[in-house]
């Protein structure tokens, strides 16, 4: 289902109207039109979660990292097509770019249990939504970092999660879309 009003998001991430502190980390792996996407709406202000050069059949399934700008004809059209679709996380973080991707990458590997370090798909809301209430204080904290929230769209349509983390627990709660 597509959110037919791309301005709920807006609201959401932009209550006060302009900020520049609004981000997504979007699942190019989602639908092989999110790239081209990528390209069209955000040419040069996109940049990939994976470091160095890339074939390019994992290019167009990677994950990005997108800032949003408020009130844009591009984001518009971006949100209006990633609403419902379960594109990506947005995420409010007044970082500098680079140390907010500096982050976000330093997330991207994890120890198994087995010992061998594999790739952590958090930038998938399906993951990120069933991983952060498992997590433990420091496992949040290693999370967020600097991150004020996370936004994920919950399985539920017309359904956004708010969650955030008060240096002592995970605080999570539903906002509806349509209200």
């Amino acid at each position: 289902m597509v959110l037919q009003d791309h301005r709920a998001i807006e609201r959401l991430l932009w209550p006060k109207g302009r900020s520049r502190d609004a981000w997504m980390i979007v699942d190019a792996a989602r639908d092989r039109r999110i790239f081209g996407m990528l390209l069209d709406c955000f040419y040069s202000t996109h940049t990939c979660l994976f470091s160095g050069d890339l074939p390019p059949e994992l290019e167009v399934a990677s994950p990005y990292l997108v800032r949003l700008e408020y009130d844009t004809p591009k984001t518009q059209r971006f949100l209006s097509h990633a609403s419902g679709n379960q594109w990506g996380v947005f995420l409010k973080c007044e970082l500098a770019q680079t140390d907010l991707l500096r982050h976000l990458r330093d997330l991207l590997i994890v120890r198994h249990p087995d010992g061998s370090d594999v790739l952590f798909r958090y930038y998938d809301p399906r993951v990120l939504r069933a991983f952060l209430p498992t997590c433990t204080r420091d496992q949040l904290h290693t999370v967020f970092g600097r991150i004020e929230r996370f936004w994920i769209e919950d399985e539920q349509p017309g359904v956004m999660l708010n969650v955030g983390f008060d240096e002592k627990q995970l605080v999570l709660e539903k906002l509806s879309l349509y209200t």
